[in-house]
């Protein structure tokens, strides 16, 4: 396990998770977005998390995908697409937050700060320059964060998910040029 805090730690998934990652995010996913599907959002967490998908994920060699564990209870994930670039941006090292999603019942203690935070710092001793992630329009809240972070809006598109309300499909990539952060 990886310590992010005191209490705070990153687990790897395997394929042995399947079923554990499928149920926490079946208890995840819709807390934070049944309102932008027709129902509630379950066909996403059945094609994402799904174990066929899940395992063609883990087999994809650039990218990293883990449990956030939090007072030894799993609460979340994370994935990480290693040198995945954002068009238009010059710098080669690049890294995409592909996932991070927290329960609920977590929001407001600063464990996705302290996740970022981490993150940004391994990034910065490996070389990286630029981390970035898309982020859900029709969610302000991920959108003030992010940018209290320090992020910038760079490009946006449109998801084609038949069961996602029109409204809700606008979906923006956001970065952060880690080439300021001092350490």
């Amino acid at each position: 396990m990886i310590k992010v805090s005191e209490n705070l730690f990153l687990r790897t998934i395997t394929s042995n998770d399947t079923v554990t990652l499928f149920k926490l995010m079946k208890e995840v996913y819709p807390a934070a977005y049944h309102h932008f599907w027709e129902d509630s959002g379950d066909w996403y967490v059945k094609s994402q998390y799904n174990k066929e998908n899940v395992l063609k994920e883990l087999a994809q060699p650039n990218s990293d995908y883990y449990f956030i564990v939090f007072d030894d209870e799993i609460i979340g994930n994370l994935r990480i697409i290693w040198n995945e670039k954002l068009a238009s941006l010059e710098d080669d090292k690049q890294v995409k937050l592909h996932r991070i999603y927290l329960h609920k019942k977590t929001q407001g203690k600063g464990l996705g700060k302290k996740i970022l935070n981490w993150l940004e710092e391994d990034l910065i001793k490996r070389g990286y320059k630029i981390i970035w992630l898309e982020a859900m329009n029709a969610q302000p809240q991920a959108f003030e964060f992010y940018k209290k972070l320090g992020f910038k809006y760079h490009s946006h598109n449109f998801l084609p998910f038949d069961l996602m309300f029109k409204e809700m499909r606008k979906i923006s990539q956001v970065y952060k040029n880690l080439d300021k952060i001092i350490l």
